[in-house]
């Protein structure tokens, strides 16, 4: 028996919206590298808000608000994601003191490790093996090289895209509720934010650099190297108090592009003095 037969018409008609809507999810970048596709998958899982909270306007705008924060995995990954996400809404949309937290603490957790299944898995392998297949028909000078190429690669990505979103709601569905009456979703929500949080600070080690030329004469002996002494004191201190600067101008809320400039305008005058 398969899992969809348990699914209403109406559960399968939503899903595969959601699905075909994933198709242009990556197509909006509205926020920045602050929101990354946020507005893409809001767009996508909409079709779950508009039919869950269509007589609670208050809970649909708080999800509206709840999904328009950072949010990116690979394209055809994404319909998992927004099944879940859609089963948890539907959660929530039906029990009133619903933890919506987990929401987003799911989500961030989610995002990492399905970002690099997708882009690994289908970047890596599938297009390669497709390219290979479409390369050995090419250099023959038939046009069956660049059709297979689209038909193989495509075929995957729409079949996984479609097979995953069903996966993510009919298990999402089950797997909260269980989770949500025995407690083990807020044992679980505690453990993906932090999980979240170590994705973001190995992020900001990885992606903040400081480094500096400057070096302390000292007399009578040899020059001290400022990024020496700091890195031996505290390695990646200042790129640390440099994303907790600007997190705290987004908590009063300055704009991200004038904090976008003022970076740009410390750059300069850093460089200046041999700071980069």
């Amino acid at each position: 028996m398969k899992l969809t037969n348990n699914l209403s018409r109406e559960d399968k008609k939503m899903i595969n919206s959601i699905c075909w809507r994933s198709l242009n999810a990556h197509c909006s970048r509205v926020g920045g590298q602050a929101r990354q596709m946020a507005i893409g998958f809001l767009w996508q899982i909409m079709p779950a808000l508009n039919r869950y909270y269509k007589d609670q306007p208050e809970k649909k705008k708080e999800a509206l608000y709840r999904h328009v924060q950072f949010c990116n995995v690979s394209n055809a990954i994404y319909p998992f994601l927004a099944g879940l996400v859609a089963s948890m809404e539907k959660e929530n949309s039906e029990v009133d003191d619903f933890d919506t937290s987990s929401i987003v603490a799911i989500k961030a957790a989610l995002m990492g490790p399905l970002a690099g299944i997708g882009d690994s898995l289908l970047f890596s392998v599938v297009r390669v093996i497709a390219a290979g297949i479409g390369i050995s028909f090419a250099l023959q000078g038939s046009i069956l090289g660049p059709i297979l190429f689209f038909l193989i690669y495509n075929g995957c990505t729409m079949a996984l895209r479609f097979s995953l979103g069903y996966v993510g709601f009919i298990s999402g569905s089950s797997f909260i509720t269980n989770m949500y009456q025995n407690g083990t979703l807020k044992i679980l929500t505690k453990c993906a934010g932090i999980l979240g949080l170590i994705m973001v600070g190995a992020m900001t080690a990885s992606t903040v650099k400081f480094t500096t030329a400057i070096s302390i004469p000292i007399p009578g002996g040899e020059a001290v190297a400022l990024q020496s002494s700091l890195d031996t004191l505290f390695l990646g201190l200042v790129p640390l108090l440099l994303t907790f600067g600007c997190k705290k101008l987004l908590d009063k809320n300055v704009n991200i592009n004038w904090i976008m400039v003022g970076i740009f305008v410390l750059s300069l005058l850093m460089a200046a003095v041999h700071i980069v």
